[in-house]
């Protein structure tokens, strides 16, 4: 996934959270709904933080869409996190290292937080940042396929699910892993989950049968191996996601 700030076309206007509270046990973070004028794609949010204090903003957003985040600061110290739908610490893009800009294609349906922060060194001297974020969602989702048309694993979102050969992050061995597919299709348009255990999984996008997409920091890679897609972030993580799997047939 590019972490490459697009274009906004839309009029930027300042946004008005939904919600502002503090998180149960965490006295720290305090939570914000991002919220569009109707009819606009963007917005502005402007907050300031000090020392340990975070605050999340949530943005509803679904596979296929792009969001787009370019914060302003006056502390250096001061960077933002996104973190994919139900994950309460692991994030797809890490400013820190990145830099404070990010524009990618989302691989899930789901709430979306950007966790603006400042780093340890700067939180331990107590420091404060005034900061801007322009925040963007553009392009149309890409609707999962009804029930009526690709049955559902009861219960569930889910069309189908498989066993899969794969190599988790931070384990050098393959394993099974369990993998769960949302259909947006019959051409091979879909979101993958896959699960390895402790509630880690990792979602990809795949739109028309080629990867565009993931919640992960790392770039990916694919390779073809006959009738598989074996795709890669970094030097180790490595998913072996059948077409049948995708596709359905």
């Amino acid at each position: 996934m590019k972490c490459v700030i697009g274009t906004i076309a839309a009029a930027l206007i300042l946004a008005q959270p939904l919600v502002a509270s503090a998180a149960p046990g965490d006295p720290d973070r305090r939570s914000e709904l991002v919220h569009f004028t109707k009819g606009a794609s963007s917005t502005v949010v402007k907050g300031r933080i000090k020392g340990y204090r975070y605050i999340d903003y949530v943005v509803h957003a679904a596979a296929g869409q792009t969001l787009s985040v370019e914060m302003q600061t006056g502390n250096g110290a001061n960077y933002f996190n996104i973190l994919p739908p139900g994950s309460s610490d692991v994030a797809m893009f890490v400013g820190s290292t990145s830099g404070n800009q990010f524009s990618g294609v989302l691989p899930a349906d789901g709430d979306y937080v950007i966790r603006v922060y400042l780093m340890r060194s700067a939180a331990r001297r107590n420091e404060s940042a005034n900061y801007m974020l322009t925040v963007g969602v553009s392009g149309q989702p890409l609707a999962a396929t009804p029930a009526a048309k690709d049955a559902l694993i009861p219960g569930t979102p889910f069309h189908a699910s498989a066993k899969i050969a794969c190599v988790p992050p931070f384990d050098a061995k393959t394993k099974e892993c369990e993998a769960f597919v949302i259909r947006r299709g019959f051409d091979g348009t879909a979101t993958v989950e896959v699960r390895w255990g402790d509630g880690l999984k990792r979602r990809i996008l795949f739109v028309k049968g080629r990867v565009v997409a993931a919640d992960s920091p790392e770039m990916f890679s694919v390779e073809r191996n006959g009738d598989v897609s074996v795709v890669r972030f970094g030097s180790e993580e490595r998913f072996e996601i059948p077409d049948a799997l995708v596709s359905g047939g």
